[in-house]
């Protein structure tokens, strides 16, 4: 086992005045990572899967990986690309979904819960005012007017 270290770091000074962050996360017992750069291409795709150890439906193929909802504690989903941008769609097991714009060169973290990782994690819906919290069961991707690559960073416990 191994403990991961996510440093976030903002560095700007703007009229003499330093407004720079940096915050660092320390994840414990990880005993699994994948990383991968892929091609995602304008039509939605399979981009990573979660289920139980118990699932039966296991025959999806994602391009980053199919992974157990419960021992996933981080994702980083990287746009590598320098101009285009790609969707990503977070789907639950009540399929509800949402969906987030990755802009050119930008990155989106998805936080797994330090104990019971992608289980209970999300909440997607018309109003985010009365939560009960799902598990996050995919991630679709697609790109905007070309394919574009993408880095894929998973840890797993």
């Amino acid at each position: 086992m191994a403990t991961l270290k996510v440093k976030i770091q903002e560095d700007i000074i703007l009229n003499n005045q330093d407004y720079g962050s940096k915050r660092t996360l320390e994840v414990s017992s990880i005993t699994s990572i994948v990383k991968r750069i892929v091609s995602v291409s304008t039509t939605e795709t399979g981009l990573l899967g979660f289920a139980t150890t118990s699932a039966t439906d296991l025959s999806k193929s994602y391009l980053a990986g199919l992974f157990d909802e419960d021992d996933v504690r981080y994702i980083r989903i990287t746009n590598l690309d320098s101009s285009n941008h790609i969707i990503l769609t977070f789907r639950d097991e009540d399929s509800t979904e949402f969906a987030v714009k990755v802009d050119a060169g930008h990155s989106f973290i998805y936080p797994g819960d330090n104990s019971s990782g992608l289980a209970d994690s999300m909440h997607a819906g018309g109003s985010a005012l009365t939560v009960s919290l799902n598990d996050l069961v995919d991630i679709t991707a697609d790109a905007d007017t070309a394919a574009c690559s993408v880095e894929v960073f998973v840890a797993s416990a």
